[in-house]
């Protein structure tokens, strides 16, 4: 089940990717790279299917901004850090 959550998300970040983008190949390289990303959000212990997705898709939106992976890694991983800490201030009220 969990990496079915993994490859769901990715699938969903990335037709949505290819909506925005209509220029870019289905087999672009950015396409592996989401992946490698939420493979490794997924092996840290991430087995949500909504999160997977947010970091998916702020990956795939911060690696269009910065054109560096490692940049679009950490800024991920800042608006997923974000989410869940609103998520547990709105579960704390």
């Amino acid at each position: 089940m969990t990496s079915q959550a993994m490859e769901g998300a990715c699938a969903f970040a990335w037709r949505n990717y290819l909506l925005l983008h209509s220029s870019i190949s289905e087999n672009d390289s950015r396409r592996s790279a989401l992946y490698r990303y939420v493979s490794n959000v997924h092996d840290t212990g991430e087995y949500d299917f909504d999160l997977l997705q947010i970091a998916a898709v702020a990956y795939l939106k911060k690696l269009d901004e910065l054109h560096d992976d490692r940049g679009a890694r950490f800024a991920a991983d800042q608006a997923l850090a974000e989410y869940l800490e609103s998520r547990c201030r709105r579960a704390d009220a």
